[in-house]
């Protein structure tokens, strides 16, 4: 009921608040004879449906029936149906409307046709929210739409706000509007309603619309104030926290946190813990080790209230416990390079540059006095040295006669 009822105010909006649309109303009626209603015609600003009829019926009903197949029906005593404003459904699939005299065969039926060429509505609509209150749609151009169209966009929060067009478009490489930023954005508990049609010169553009419930696209901030107390008793270490920040607030309760804790020196190969699950702003690690590093993350999502469902974004890492602490084997490391290298240096400039014998003259020696011989023994030897003898031979050739 609630989806037809929706159905009525999207109409509403697309009539009178937004960018005129390419729309019409076609009604035809019974078959087995001309039926006494005419003239159907739907008031957009009063929400009200109204006919004439050439006899007088002390009954009729109304019929409005979606693309979904969902419908509500309203019974009058005369030719005026009202319907209540509530926003839940888009329209440029189509609607049909059905006036009945019940009891009889007389009715006319009637559709809201959204016009145009067919494929030249934009594809793929979506949009989200981040970082408490920007938001960022985006869609694509029809397939079949002609080159020069261009897209507009319009959206209302809620039926108290003012329709407003996108001011900061995002275009493609051909200028055409692609996406739309929006800033200081409320989330309301109304759903937000829009619409993005088109104009081109050689065709008529077909529009396009959407009901969005804001709290359902929201990418939730990481939680706020994340500490970490650990003690050595077994009370391990207590992690707190406090809610993501949003532009309305929320009960406590409307959120569950997921709690990732891993150690950081562990090879990549070893089987992770799986992350917890807690609905409160407090949780107890029971494993801590002190001789241990970890690294904790928590992140959060809506449970059971109008916020998101979907998981938001990380924390920033913290890292808690003692670990290995290789910062001295570093220093000592260094230290014991820096002294290699300093030494290394040293000796090539020396040997480059430097003799040593001129730098360490040799040291002289103080005489045996038992073993060194004299100037006279001295002498004694070089005169005994023994002497070489030669002696010569002579060969006397006579010749014989």
């Amino acid at each position: 009921m609630f989806d037809i009822l929706g159905l009525i105010c999207m109409i509403w909006w697309c009539m009178l608040l937004f960018h005129p649309l390419h729309a019409d109303i076609q009604c035809m009626g019974s078959e087995a004879q001309e039926s006494p209603i005419t003239n159907v015609k739907m008031n957009w600003r009063k929400m009200r449906l109204n006919w004439e009829s050439s006899k007088n019926f002390s009954e009729y009903k109304c019929t409005i029936i979606n693309r979904n197949m969902e419908n509500i029906d309203i019974k009058v005593n005369s030719p005026l149906c009202r319907y209540p404003m509530e926003q839940d459904m888009s329209l440029h699939k189509g609607v049909f409307f059905i006036i009945e005299v019940p009891n009889t065969n007389i009715s006319k039926n009637c559709t809201f046709i959204p016009g145009g060429m067919n494929g030249s509505a934009i594809e793929n609509f979506s949009c989200v929210i981040y970082n408490i209150s920007l938001m960022k749609c985006t869609w694509q151009a029809g397939r079949d739409a002609p080159g020069d169209t261009q897209y507009f966009l319009y959206w209302q929060n809620s039926r108290d706000n003012d329709v407003m067009e996108c001011e900061l478009y995002i275009k493609d490489e051909n200028g055409r509007n692609t996406g739309c930023r929006f800033q200081n954005v409320m989330i309301k508990t109304e759903g937000a309603y829009f619409l993005v049609n088109g104009s081109s010169k050689d065709s008529l553009i077909q529009f396009y619309d959407e009901y969005i419930e804001l709290y359902k696209i929201e990418i939730l901030t990481p939680p706020l104030n994340v500490t970490v107390n650990c003690t050595r008793d077994s009370a391990g270490c207590i992690i707190t926290w406090q809610p993501p920040l949003r532009s309305h607030m929320e009960h406590a309760k409307c959120f569950q946190y997921e709690i990732s804790i891993q150690k950081k020196d562990e090879p990549k190969e070893e089987k992770k813990d799986p992350p917890v699950r807690v609905r409160n702003y407090r949780y107890e690690f029971q494993n801590y080790n002190e001789k241990k590093k970890y690294i904790l993350k928590i992140r959060a999502k809506g449970k059971n209230c109008p916020v998101s469902s979907n998981w938001g974004e990380w924390s920033e890492p913290i890292e808690f416990g003692q670990g290995k602490d290789y910062f001295i084997f570093v220093i000592l490391f260094l230290i014991s390079l820096g002294t290699i290298s300093v030494t290394l240096l040293q000796y090539c400039l020396f040997k480059r540059y430097c003799s040593f014998k001129s730098i360490f003259s040799p040291v002289p020696q103080p005489r045996d006095k038992f073993n060194a011989s004299t100037d006279e023994d001295m002498q004694t030897e070089y005169v005994n040295l023994p002497k070489k003898s030669c002696t010569e031979e002579i060969t006397i050739v006579e010749e014989m006669t």
